[in-house]
């Protein structure tokens, strides 16, 4: 049987969608984290605000960053998560505070959306990008108890925050999102936002709400948006969005 990575299903042809971690949900322990981080062959996927960092030294570029290049930049090991196993070998976010105007000529310092037409890296990195960048995001944004407003504390290895005083457990969200194609004989539906550039068009998108069923969500945004109503909705692929945790469901 091929690796679960390799079907050809029509979300794999999206950038941020092809991700080949080991993400071993069932090892995400303390001892976990500070094996990972001191193993001489981790690698490290670098932020810095809202780019990430990206060696252009190796071809084909990469986004996984030795212990020693990473450390090169300060990187942040208390905001550090582990994300997963490549070929059996740690790869783990972080953050760092470094003035990227005065990165080396081998490393740049690239804006996410740029990554997501691929071509600049390997896509299953960019993948992994935006699991770092979504994951290290939900964890600056919920430093407190949403319930008693306590300063929360990192577990899981990055994948959950507990509260020391409350005892609630907190965990990152991924926030579901139609984006759809609607079409009549040979004629489609587009829209556009006044921040696009002049001929620039695009599907129709919107949140879902709570106890929407996918194909609901559908025809509400088209009414909503473009005063159309729709008929029989058919789903065609999702795509992760780290803006800041989205979950892009495509529908025609």
């Amino acid at each position: 049987m091929p690796s679960p990575h390799d079907f050809p299903e029509a979300s794999r042809r999206v950038g941020f969608s092809h991700n080949r971690l080991d993400r071993q949900s069932e090892n995400r322990d303390a001892e976990t984290l500070a094996r990972a981080q001191a193993d001489p062959q981790a690698s490290f996927i670098v932020f810095i605000d809202d780019r990430v960092l990206v060696d252009i030294a190796p071809e084909p570029n990469t986004v996984l960053l030795s212990p020693e290049r990473s450390a090169e930049f300060g990187r942040d090991e208390a905001s550090t998560i582990l994300l997963g196993y490549q070929e059996g070998l740690p790869v783990l976010a972080c953050t760092a505070a470094f003035d990227i105007e005065t990165l080396p000529e081998t490393v740049k310092a690239v804006d996410l959306r740029s990554l997501a037409g691929g071509g600049s890296v390997p896509s299953d990195q960019v993948g992994a990008v935006a699991q770092g960048r979504s994951f290290l995001l939900w964890q600056d944004s919920h430093e407190f108890c949403a319930n008693c407003g306590t300063k929360s504390v990192m577990a899981l290895a990055g994948h959950r925050r507990d509260c020391p005083n409350c005892g609630r457990q907190h965990f990152p969200r991924t926030d579901p999102v139609v984006i759809m194609l609607a079409v009549d004989s040979d004629f489609c539906l587009l829209g556009r936002s006044p921040r696009f550039y002049q001929g620039m068009y695009s599907c129709l998108a919107g949140f879902m709400e709570p106890g929407e069923t996918i194909e609901d969500a559908v025809r509400r945004e088209t009414f909503e948006e473009a005063g159309i109503r729709i008929g029989e909705v058919r789903y065609h692929a999702s795509q992760p969005w780290p803006f800041p945790s989205s979950l892009m469901i495509g529908c025609h």
